[in-house]
């Protein structure tokens, strides 16, 4: 039974290796960013304190822009950022915030966070 649910954590590693991969770098997709950063609350159901979190993404990074759920129980979660991103650099726009749910397959409204994204251009 251990030796399958190393397999499947081995198998689901590999997978977002390579969806990383296959989303290319911050510098081919947006040749005009020179850093993005997203800060987060995380808030989960049931606990009241919030978890501050920050990503910082650089031209050199992959443009894999989904952030994992820290809820150890959600499995396939996550907030995946790569719509506002896309969409903040097509209207050249520095700043956005906003609330996120999780897109996990717990209950809807098992976790969500506060986020505000920063983009800065060349």
């Amino acid at each position: 039974m251990n030796h399958s649910i190393n397999n499947r954590k081995n198998v689901a590693r590999m997978e977002k290796k390579q969806r990383k991969t296959d989303a290319g770098y911050v510098h081919a997709l947006f040749p005009d960013v020179s850093s993005i950063i997203i800060s987060m609350e995380y808030h989960q159901k049931g606990i009241k304190q919030t978890m501050p979190r920050t990503v910082n993404f650089f031209p050199s990074c992959y443009a894999y822009f989904r952030i994992d759920c820290l809820n150890s129980e959600c499995h396939d979660g996550g907030f995946d950022f790569s719509r506002i991103i896309s969409t903040m650099v097509a209207d050249h726009k520095k700043m956005s915030k906003g609330e996120f749910a999780c897109q996990g397959n717990l209950s809807p409204d098992h976790s969500a966070v506060d986020y505000e994204v920063a983009i800065q251009y060349a």
